[in-house]
């Protein structure tokens, strides 16, 4: 513990700092520095709030006349945060299913498989796992318990390193991007699932509006199974070139229908006015989900993060017994070693980590940060990464299983079916269930659990960018409603910019948003200075101690090791590989996008990016004192109230001598402490 310092401030005014809060005319006592604080239940029986926020009404109750017996004497000085005490988990298996559902999504469905397919089947699992131990579970755990030790928003918790609260705003760009693309995804799938309960479906046939004449329903055909016979009649008034160059119906409906596409990003066309219904019905939900806090949230994941499971396990026993499903397990899992010499293999095990595991978005953090202060966090980040890594293996079984089917219907190579995100989920899986016996169940069962893994992914997103709002102004603005308030013009702002997604150009939009403003460069950015700022900034030894105090035992070394040199070093070289090996933005590898249309891109990611140079450059600049001064004091921790609380037995033994009592009551004395 530091020594003690004094300000003085004007009447009426109260000072947060680094500890805890005195109104003014109060003067601090011994009990708020050696620990002796009033249980919190005292509080509850004397009306809820203690006197410095003008609670015990029986005694007078307010700070400029408290009303206690010896006008001289005040109780034991309590650290009392500006707000209300932090709401926590009703049950901590609220927290660890919530962690499921939102690091849990859709990319471990839909993009996982095919980069193990494309990356040498089971020898993809090598690089993977190493770095799922140098990089995603050490990050993983460093954000949920720097969330759980600060009980702050990603904002807020770098108040560990004020300098660097950057971090913080960095975050919640991200996420905010996130939560505005992403939800497009969920308004599609809501769109296929109400389209799904048709006796026919409607992209398994060319007799619809939307179709061209060049739709053709079936691919397959002996004739032209061989090459040179391109000439040859497949079908009646088709070559086999004419079927070469046909359409399929998925690919119309998905096209022609959903998307209405334009000929490009500077050609956004008319509104999708189905597509605005399904976003209006998508947000909605999400709004009620997240509009009361954890206290619904933790409670709505218990079916969102579990059903797809269920779906899951269902797909997979359907798919196995399906012709053609081993052919497409054993192109799922069959090892190719040459591949583990490629650069990208690498590259590509890594970027998939920091997206599954939603690393660098403060969502994690905000979900820890209503944990108890002892819970075993350490537990839960090797569990959750053990779930998490799971269902992404476990998904390649169902897709491929089904991929190899549709392969072996249409008589194909497995690489011309295998597909990655959209593609796999609104061209891939849709065709294949077409060809399913019964369908509209099976398509209707996957679109249910596509918006499932999506939902809880989306709204705990919008939960973590609300919390670290709602924490830069904990108590200066309270309002019965504030958090709903809160969440709604969150909603409104996403939907708004959504807008532009829904129209003919919108998928160009959207791919801005997803190739640029959550990519992986600026995941990877965040990740990097995330374990620099705790590692050497603040220490890594003395999180560790932090840790040890929350969960009763210190963890492995290892993670220290990998904060302070493993991790960054990973980060920053597929960082640095990303940036060397850029390629500009294009659509179906096709449609290239315009200059402009990249500057928007770059301009999405660099809003992020900078927010942490720019801040620690500024408030640098705005200090006071030398260089090595400004550093010391913007790198001093700001502690909470729960900070005092749980440390007072350390403290105890080591609190200084108070300074003498002044009987000016315009005086607020204030003691830092870093521990």
């Amino acid at each position: 513990m530091q020594g003690s310092g004094e300000r003085e401030s004007g009447p009426g005014l109260q000072e947060e700092k680094r500890g805890h809060l005195i109104p003014n005319g109060h003067r601090a006592s011994a009990g708020g520095l050696n620990g002796s604080l009033p249980p919190a239940a005292d509080d509850k029986e004397k009306g809820g709030y203690p006197p410095e926020l003008g609670g015990y009404p029986e005694l007078g109750g307010y700070p400029d006349s408290v009303g206690y017996p010896d006008p001289g004497v005040y109780p034991p000085e309590r650290v009392v945060p500006a707000y209300q005490e932090r709401e926590t988990w009703t049950r901590q298996m609220d927290f660890i299913m919530s962690c499921v559902g939102f690091a849990v999504g859709l990319g471990n469905v839909w993009r996982f498989p095919y980069l193990c397919y494309k990356n040498g089947g089971g020898v993809f699992l090598i690089p993977y796992l190493l770095i799922v131990l140098v990089g995603g579970i050490p990050i993983f755990f460093l954000e949920i318990a720097l969330g759980q030790f600060m009980k702050a928003g990603s904002i807020n918790v770098w108040n560990i390193a004020p300098l660097f609260k950057g971090l913080g705003y960095a975050s919640m760009v991200i996420v905010f991007f996130c939560n505005t693309y992403y939800i497009m995804v969920l308004a599609w799938g809501f769109y296929y699932f109400i389209k799904s309960f048709n006796s026919v479906l409607p992209w398994s046939t060319c007799d619809n509006e939307w179709n061209t004449p060049s739709c053709i329903e079936f691919f397959r055909h002996p004739n032209c199974e061989n090459g040179s016979l391109a000439n040859a009649t497949a079908a009646p008034n088709l070559t086999c070139l004419q079927l070469a160059e046909g359409h399929s119906p998925i690919v119309e409906f998905w096209e022609n229908k959903v998307l209405g596409i334009s000929e490009g990003l500077d050609h956004p066309g008319r509104m999708n006015w189905e597509m605005l219904l399904c976003l209006v019905a998508v947000w909605i939900l999400v709004y009620f989900c997240v509009w009361k806090g954890v206290k619904s949230t933790g409670k709505i994941v218990y079916f969102t993060a579990t059903f797809p499971y269920v779906v899951l396990v269902i797909l997979f026993i359907r798919g196995v017994t399906l012709p053609g499903a081993y052919d497409g397990i054993m192109y799922y899992i069959k090892p190719d070693w040459s591949k583990l010499g490629e650069a990208q293999v690498w590259i590509d095990a890594g970027t998939q980590i920091f997206f599954s595991y939603a690393i660098g978005l403060g969502a994690l953090t905000a979900l820890g940060s209503y944990n108890r202060f002892n819970n075993d966090c350490y537990r839960d980040a090797f569990m959750l990464a053990l779930i998490n890594s799971g269902t992404s293996f476990f998904a390649g079984f169902v897709v491929f299983s089904i991929l190899g089917f549709m392969a072996a219907e249409q008589g194909v190579h497995i690489s011309q079916v295998a597909e990655s995100g959209p593609g796999l989920a609104f061209i891939a899986y849709p065709k294949a269930v077409s060809l399913m016996p019964v369908a509209p169940v099976w398509a209707a069962l996957f679109f249910f659990m596509l918006l499932l893994l999506g939902l809880d992914s989306q709204f705990v997103g919008v939960e973590g960018f609300v919390t670290g709002m709602l924490d830069l102004y904990p108590g200066r603005s309270y309002h019965r409603y504030k958090r709903e308030i809160a969440v709604a013009i969150c909603c409104f702002l996403c939907f708004i910019i959504d807008l532009s997604m829904i129209t003919q150009g919108g998928m160009y939009v959207f791919q801005l948003f997803d190739y640029y403003s959550a990519s992986g460069m600026t995941l990877l950015w965040q990740a990097f200075w995330e374990c620099i700022v705790v590692s050497w900034v603040y220490g890594a030894d003395r999180f560790m101690d932090d840790v040890a105090r929350m969960i009763g035992y210190r963890p492995f070394p290892w993670m220290k090791w990998c904060w302070s040199f493993i991790t960054p070093c990973v980060c920053m070289g597929i960082f640095l590989f990303h940036l060397v090996n850029y390629k500009p933005l294009t659509y179906n590898n096709v449609y290239v996008y315009p200059w402009w249309g990249e500057v928007i891109g770059w301009c999405l990611a660099l809003s992020s990016m900078l927010c942490i140079p720019v801040s620690v450059l500024y408030k640098l600049f705005r200090a006071k004192g030398s260089f090595k001064q400004r550093w010391a004091h913007l790198t001093t921790p700001v502690w909470g109230p729960h900070h005092m609380e749980y440390m007072a037995p350390d403290a105890h033994s080591r609190a200084p001598a108070l300074p003498p009592c002044n009987a000016d009551h315009n005086k607020v004395i204030i003691f830092e402490s870093v521990m």
